[in-house]
């Protein structure tokens, strides 16, 4: 099977059973990502940072991320193709439909079961990728995973108390990001 095919197919299957957005979808491609041997754990942990930092919807971008990392140009177009196309189609239809069965218990029920299952492929990807993250070589205690987590959680607790803006922390992690990199592995800022 041709890899265009592949890609095209498994975002497609990917944007037509996963509800919640991006995010929801996270640990749907990082799997199949992964079982297709597309591209290591680091290159999707990383691949998911370049995603949430460029403007444009999170399931698009890490689509044409991983379309182009495996197979140039052509794979990113149809990758991006396969995780859009469904969520149109489906979108066409259900608007048509919607007003209709909107009060419809079945519909009620059905929306309301949805909610739990898109909270939990949150929590997936965000335990997945932070154990990456944290964690990359296992349960080690080391000064670069224990100044991560200290900062982690010190972001993490002034941006809920503050309400920092997200553009601010992700310029602010950057920076950290690249400050952590020279700090700890003595790299040269260009």
């Amino acid at each position: 099977m041709s890899i265009y095919f592949d890609l095209f197919l498994m975002f497609f299957k990917i944007g037509l059973f996963t509800f919640g957005g991006g995010y929801a979808m996270l640990p749907l491609i990082q799997e199949e990502v992964l079982k297709r041997n597309l591209m290591s754990l680091d290159d999707v942990v990383s691949f998911v940072a370049v995603s949430e930092s460029t403007p444009g919807p999170f399931a698009v971008n890490i689509a044409t991320y991983v379309g182009l990392h495996s197979a140039g140009i052509a794979g990113s177009v149809v990758s991006t193709l396969g995780v859009v196309l469904p969520s149109f189609l489906v979108i066409l239809l259900v608007a048509r439909a919607y007003e209709k069965f909107r009060k419809n218990r079945f519909v009620e029920g059905a929306m309301t079961g949805l909610r739990p299952a898109v909270v939990g492929l949150l929590a997936c990807a965000v335990l997945t990728i932070g154990k990456s993250v944290f964690f990359h070589d296992g349960f080690v205690f080391n000064a670069k995973t224990v100044s991560a987590t200290v900062i982690f959680a010190l972001v993490l607790f002034l941006s809920l108390k503050k309400k920092i803006s997200p553009i601010l922390l992700i310029l602010l992690s950057a920076a950290l990001g690249l400050m952590g990199l020279y700090a700890l592995e003595g790299l040269k800022v260009i």
